[in-house]
């Protein structure tokens, strides 16, 4: 008999890259749902106090839900959705910055636990959040 790992361990990226800065806001969840996605744009408006927050997205199952409305609706006209065509997912700058993280932290790698892979991760979006300019090329955004 061969032995194996058993079922592997899955944990979530979801991930918010402002287009003209390239700041990231990036949670890692064992789950990836309403209430995970409601978080992340919670956490885009904590982070953005001030001001209009525009989120372009897809129009994934998990964008559309009453945990969302709420955040919006809490967010009192500061937090805009805005959906991409159906399966055009190079027109989301995100999924650019996902390919490049997957290319860096993943790709060939083998990680002996889950924490030296979030470890990874989060380390990957801190050190571009501290020169976040960095990011511009690879979301396909140029600098004024």
């Amino acid at each position: 008999m061969i032995p194996t790992p058993g079922q592997p361990k899955v944990h979530y990226g979801l991930g918010a890259v402002n287009y003209h800065t390239g700041e990231t806001v990036v949670i890692i969840r064992k789950r990836k749902r309403r209430l995970e996605v409601a978080e992340l744009l919670q956490a885009l408006v904590d982070k953005h106090p001030t001001g209009t927050i525009f989120v372009v997205w897809d129009n994934a199952s998990t964008h559309q839900d009453d945990e969302i409305e709420a955040v919006v609706r809490a967010a009192a006209g500061r937090l805009i959705l805005l959906y991409l065509p159906t399966y055009s997912p190079w027109l989301n700058p995100i999924e650019m910055l996902w390919r490049h993280f997957r290319r860096e932290v993943t790709h060939c790698e083998i990680f002996e636990t889950v924490k030296l892979l979030m470890e990874a991760s989060y380390g990957f979006f801190n050190r571009y959040n501290q020169n976040p300019k960095d990011i511009l090329p690879i979301i396909g955004a140029h600098p004024a």
